[in-house]
């Protein structure tokens, strides 16, 4: 498969509703995959980690610089890490079947859109930069948003690849480019001195006489009463993981501070892992044709067939003793499949002449039935995901009251998100429903009986996501939020029952006709 991977990054981490938002606009494209989601409140920063297809990666790339360019304002905005724009940067990295050459063009491309159609200046860096000076992403957010939104309208040095020499007023600029893989990795130090940190950074780092392949700066966590070596490590078979850990606690040591943790944001390359684990193990012909995971995936990949990787491998997941796929993805599922149903019969509509009179109406359902087959299919792993971070949030530490009144809260978020997504199924669901009561009346006779059973597939998907917010909301503390969830569960039941009634009332009196 051609696959490309993206890591937008996003001057917002604290709303959680509008990081939503935007993941939403992405996902919004099918064949887009969500790979992992990072938010750090200090930094004010959201990292989204997508893979798919190089044109459909960039068609939700847009979505989302657009979703993010209507809800970030960066005149506003204030967090520990560099920005110039409310969409900051946006890196392709080439994954499978797809050159480095092919994510430059797709850089540019997107680049120039991005400028063309939302009036956001963008520049590019690394491999796809146009100057050599433009490589460097240091270079092109010197002076941050507040600096360059003055500095570019009279300085040429400093004028966007594409669009005016004038930021957006308050998306400011983006920066796109191609990369190989980066591993963000931070250190965090025994102190609140952030001069140390700073001073560290600039040692370790490559621009300082540091390390080839390492960009590195200082930053104050205020919430831990810590400071940290913030990292993007670019080549980590060049410079891998161990031997900047190493050289940071040296450094550390000279001003009587110790290295407190470490921290990767975001996604990382197994090799990289590999690489500490051998020197720190101190391995002597070690092969990692050895790890057990590595061989059975790759026995696994030489046997299965593309049905197990799809249908087959779904249920083999459901049917497992892991909490995940459970009840929730199921539902999204059945609401995809009664969705495809009412799209089939919608378009027999559309082939027959003698149905014209109905053409019109069973096009704006054939809309409906598709743009919510794609929403419920992004559902089935969004209820995963979501119940996944349920799991992960009561794995949290709780040996101090802090560590238990963050846990607490983490439970009490997962809970919420585990909850808003069913009843998002259920929502979509019970749409789709509506439109097939009104197929069943003027659509293909013949067909009759399939708007039957895609009826009946949405009622299962709305009954199963309905349990599933019950049961969650259980689990939640905010009474508003249980009253509101509650209401709309008895709203959707009820009308729900009704439609499926008068669906399958309206199915036997067309068989019967006939």
């Amino acid at each position: 498969m051609r696959l490309v991977e993206c890591i937008p990054n996003f001057s917002e981490g604290r709303r959680d509703e509008v990081i939503q938002e935007i993941v939403d606009a992405i996902l919004s494209v099918r064949g887009v995959y969500l790979l992992d989601k990072e938010s750090d409140r200090d930094h004010n920063r959201s990292v989204i980690t997508i893979v798919g297809s190089p044109e459909n990666v960039a068609e939700g790339v847009f979505r989302g610089v657009k979703k993010a360019a209507e809800l970030i304002d960066l005149t506003k905005h204030e967090g520990e890490h560099p920005r110039i724009g409310a969409t900051d940067v946006v890196p392709f990295v080439p994954i499978s079947e797809v050159s480095m050459e092919d994510c430059i063009d797709l850089a540019k491309k997107l680049a120039k859109r991005i400028s063309d159609e939302l009036g956001i200046p963008t520049y590019l860096y690394e491999e796809a930069a146009t100057r050599e000076d433009r490589r460097n992403l240091a270079n092109i957010r010197r002076g941050q948003f507040e600096g360059l939104r003055e500095e570019v309208k009279t300085n040429p040095d400093r004028q966007p690849d594409f669009g005016p020499n004038q930021l957006h007023p308050t998306a400011g600029a983006t920066v796109v480019g191609a990369r190989a893989p980066l591993i963000a990795y931070n250190v965090y130090l025994s102190t609140d001195n952030v001069s140390i940190a700073k001073q560290i950074a600039r040692n370790v780092r490559h621009s300082g006489g540091g390390l080839r392949y390492v960009k590195a700066m200082g930053f104050e966590i205020k919430e831990r009463g810590l400071v940290q070596v913030s990292m993007n490590m670019v080549n980590y078979e060049g410079t891998p993981l161990h031997r900047v850990f190493e050289l940071i606690k040296a450094e550390a040591s000279k001003y009587g501070v110790s290295t407190v943790e470490g921290e990767i944001v975001g996604l990382v390359p197994q090799d990289a892992l590999f690489d500490a684990i051998e020197f720190y193990l101190q391995l002597n012909n070690f092969s990692r044709d050895q790890i057990l995971e590595r061989r059975l995936q790759s026995v696994l990949d030489s046997q299965s067939l593309l049905i197990d990787k799809t249908i087959a491998g779904f249920l083999d997941e459901l049917s497992s003793d892991s909490a995940v796929p459970g009840g929730g993805s199921s539902a999204a599922l059945s609401g995809a499949i009664g969705a495809a149903l009412g799209a089939m019969v919608a378009r027999l509509t559309l082939k027959k002449e003698d149905l014209s009179s109905a053409h019109n109406q069973a096009s704006e359902i054939l809309s409906v039935c598709e743009q919510s087959r794609e929403k419920l299919m992004q559902l089935i792993d969004e209820d995963s995901q979501a119940f996944s971070e349920v799991l992960s949030a009561f794995r949290l530490p709780k040996s101090t009251p802090e560590e238990q009144a963050y846990r607490k809260e983490m439970i009490q978020k997962a809970f919420r998100r585990a909850t808003e997504v069913p009843l998002e199924t259920a929502l979509v669901a019970l749409k789709v429903l509506k439109e097939i009561a009104v197929l069943v009346e003027i659509g293909y006779k013949d067909a009759v009986s399939d708007c039957a059973s895609g009826a009946q597939m949405l009622s299962a998907a709305i009954q199963s996501a309905l349990m599933n917010v019950r049961i969650n909301l259980e689990s939640l503390t905010d009474e508003q939020f249980i009253s509101q969830c509650s209401k709309n569960v008895s709203e959707v039941d009820q009308e729900s029952s009704r439609l499926l009634s008068e669906i399958m009332a309206k199915t036997f009196q067309t068989l019967q006709s006939s």
